[in-house]
């Protein structure tokens, strides 16, 4: 688990330098109470709605690796239907079970349930929505994610970690959608 942290902290940093390069992704931790936390992501992308849930559904393409437990996003397969799974393959056979889909209305709104990283250790359960707006010449992408149950130590100072971590993979997916590279430095 401490790895979880230390690639998280790590992750803070890239979140620090895309907002030093202009990048257009908002973040907050936007309740927080002792048995859990929401957050709030949004980003701006220069892409119609459905050019953007296309990419939503193919994490393989975007998430940062250094957030999978084996090391390499390509290792993702994701099941965008209810009961579908965001899952992951792992040396020897192994696997993980990332998220389950519970609600998938292409082009518009994407639901997930389950716990993500570390939180898969503790009794919690968490719920992610990807809603998808037209403004513009875009797409307004808000990504939040409700987490609650029981963590030793508490959610304060996870929730600002995992809310970095969050912010980094909607800065990758934007990036990825509007240039063809999840890495904002590219």
């Amino acid at each position: 688990m401490k790895k979880h942290f230390e690639r998280a902290m790590r992750m803070l940093g890239a979140v620090a330098i895309a907002a030093a390069l202009g990048a257009t992704a908002h973040a907050d931790v936007t309740d927080f109470a002792p048995g859990g936390f929401a957050l709030t992501e949004t980003a701006h992308i220069a892409a119609p709605r459905d050019k953007v849930y296309a990419a939503l559904i193919e994490p393989s393409h975007w998430w940062s690796s250094a957030h999978s437990f084996s090391g390499n996003a390509a290792n993702f397969t994701f099941d965008a239907r209810a009961g579908g799974c965001w899952c992951e393959t792992l040396p020897n056979g192994g696997s993980v079970d990332f998220m389950t889909v519970v609600y998938a209305a292409p082009g518009d709104t994407l639901r997930l349930k389950g716990a993500i990283g570390p939180f898969q250790a503790f009794a919690v359960d968490g719920v992610m929505t990807w809603t998808l707006k037209d403004s513009g010449q875009g797409t307004d992408l808000t990504l939040t994610y409700l987490i609650g149950g029981y963590m030793n130590g508490g959610f304060e100072s996870i929730s600002k970690v995992a809310d970095g971590v969050l912010a980094a993979q909607v800065l990758r997916l934007q990036h990825f959608v509007e240039t063809g590279s999840p890495d904002p430095k590219s």
